[in-house]
């Protein structure tokens, strides 16, 4: 029944202001979910180095970036390392779920177009990649000096080393060099560099199921070692290229919900001994569970075909 004279003016008058209102509110939901996280590209020049270019891309959520200015708090740092001919910037869904628990996540990048190509080797060290990685902790060291610089309110003295394939290997072998310097550490299917199994702190792994890339003997420690030092690896059946920015959805919010529960409960024992028995939270396979925050940043098409090489 249609309706007549004010009554059917009132009723599209309320309308109207009703979708001018939830226009507002959808609005300022994307609005705030851009702006909670901020993203920054800065480029240091080490001097030590024949002034050599490290690029830093930093990720911090906006409220914690203002009360660690303001000396109200200490922000907790993760360094996130990327993998072979993979750009620093193709993280920003691991960037964005360490910012938004409010760590201070710093990327940097490890190689340039001017570096002479990597020469793998079998049976030498690491298949002959330790110049390379070696090459990788020195610029996390540079890289941590520059920002204690820039941000003093954070906490560099123990970092959580996060990588992903190349930079999962940089990220433990920076861990086994310097184990006073490493809170926690997170690998995305490193295949070179043996885990820590000294459990003197907590490690999380997410392995693929690729034929391609297949971890060498020794690195990835027996369920019983890894119970004894709190090491968690999660078997996915994501593929090893699919996690980065330009892998499947799927992944990724598998990838962060994961995370999430691993931060959470290895924020919640800081204090506390290592257990010798790991969490049965974090022993059941990843689903996909998003992590609220703002999306990760696009790629380029051509990016999103590229391989890691390994």
């Amino acid at each position: 029944m249609a309706l007549k004279g004010g009554a059917g003016k009132n009723m599209k008058r309320g309308i109207i202001v009703l979708l001018s209102l939830s226009v507002l509110v959808a609005v300022g939901y994307f609005t705030a979910s851009k702006w909670a996280i901020r993203h920054e590209t800065i480029a240091f020049h080490d001097a030590s180095r024949d002034n050599r270019l490290v690029a830093v891309n930093i990720a911090v959520r906006r409220d914690k970036a203002m009360q660690a200015d303001a000396g109200l708090i200490k922000l907790p740092v993760a360094v996130l390392n990327h993998g072979n001919t993979v750009k620093h910037t193709e993280y920003s869904f691991l960037a964005n779920a360490f910012a938004a628990r409010g760590y201070l996540a710093i990327s940097p990048q490890h190689d340039l177009p001017t570096d002479p190509p990597m020469v793998t080797k079998v049976g030498e060290l690491y298949v002959g990649r330790l110049p390379q990685i070696q090459r990788g902790v020195a610029n996390i060291h540079f890289a941590i000096g520059e920002m204690k610089k820039i941000q003093p309110n954070a906490d560099y003295e123990k970092v959580t080393m996060v990588g992903h394939s190349m930079g999962g290997d940089i990220s433990m072998y920076f861990a086994r060099t310097y184990p006073d310097e490493v809170k926690k550490v997170v690998t995305l299917d490193n295949l070179r560099v043996p885990f820590l199994t000294d459990g003197k702190f907590k490690i999380l792994s997410f392995r693929s199921k690729d034929t391609q890339f297949k971890p060498d003997p020794g690195v990835v420690p027996d369920d019983e070692q890894c119970e004894q030092a709190g090491i968690t690896v999660v078997n996915t059946g994501f593929r090893h290229n699919d996690m980065r920015d330009t892998g499947p959805d799927e992944a990724k919010a598998s990838i962060q919900g994961m995370l999430d529960k691993f931060l959470a409960e290895a924020d919640r024992s800081a204090l506390k001994p290592v257990p010798t028995k790991v969490p049965d939270i974090l022993t059941t396979s990843p689903g996909p569970v998003p992590l609220p925050g703002p999306a990760p940043l696009a790629s380029s098409p051509a990016s999103k075909n590229r391989p890691v090489t390994n």
